[in-house]
């Protein structure tokens, strides 16, 4: 299969996880189905500055980020970290997360998001 970026949904999501701003979601699939059932995202993200997806915690599964362009302040699981370009974060099932863009370059992040059982 081969979907074209002109086929990828993309969604705009205001104050996401009680973060700030308005974060693009281009999703590069279209369910679970797509992922054998073993997870539920994978997409692009794009923060502006200013925008940020607030702190959550991943009950039933594991979040993986990596950083395509910028640098951001991730908050891993209560402590504050800065990443740019090249950084991998992990956030396993039962651990917390968030990032925030206060530089003026747009972050871009390619999320996957899979089950833990």
């Amino acid at each position: 299969m081969v979907r074209k970026k002109d086929d990828c949904n993309i969604e705009y999501r205001e104050k996401m996880r009680d973060g700030n701003g308005t974060v693009k979601i281009t999703n590069f699939i279209n369910d679970p189905s797509e992922m054998s059932q073993k997870g539920r995202l994978f997409s692009k993200i794009t923060l502006d500055r200013g925008c940020s997806i607030g702190f959550h915690i991943h009950e039933k599964d594991t979040e993986l980020f990596y950083f395509l362009k910028g640098t951001a302040e991730y908050n891993d699981n209560g402590e504050t970290r800065t990443v740019c370009a090249g950084d991998v974060t992990i956030c396993p099932a039962g651990t917390g997360h968030g990032v925030e863009n206060k530089n003026d370059e747009p972050v871009e992040i390619i999320a996957v998001i899979v089950y833990a059982d």
